[in-house]
């Protein structure tokens, strides 16, 4: 896409981070903000509606087994064509998020890649640090 000079739009990089209760009540919020930081950064409504439908489904699997009174800390990095997304929440159980559920395969399926990782069990915080991290790529990976 050109502007009306022919030559193409400046590509647009940040990051953008926002802390929330992890309490779903809160994740409309969130969707909101991914969605708004998405626009901005010049992606399109059908892009923004997979990146949000990932984030979403992530939000959601560590806000089921956040501890109580935590947060859920979301950073978006953004770079020309790539998304990085970012996900913190203090689960209660240490198999958090559920790799074999739906949930994943959904997220697998809309990004180009999708990681978790997990500390051990953190008494200060009285649950397990854990971290989703995925990646989302206007065309796909091959291009």
């Amino acid at each position: 896409m050109s502007n009306s000079e022919g030559t193409p739009p400046a590509t647009r990089t940040g990051t953008v981070g926002v802390r929330v209760p992890a309490a779903s009540d809160q994740l409309a919020m969130l969707r909101a903000i991914a969605e708004t930081v998405l626009l901005m950064a010049d992606f399109g409504i059908d892009e923004v509606t997979d990146i949000r439908l990932a984030l979403d489904e992530v939000a959601s699997a560590l806000v089921l087994d956040a501890v109580d009174g935590s947060e859920l800390d979301c950073v978006f990095g953004f770079d020309g064509p790539t998304v990085d997304v970012r996900v913190r929440a203090v689960t209660a159980s240490d198999a958090s998020p559920d790799r074999a559920g739906f949930g994943w395969h959904v997220v697998a399926t809309l990004t180009d890649s999708v990681s978790a990782s997990q500390e051990v069990f953190d008494a200060a915080v009285a649950g397990y640090p854990t971290v989703v991290d995925f990646r989302w790529v206007r065309g796909g990976s091959n291009e």
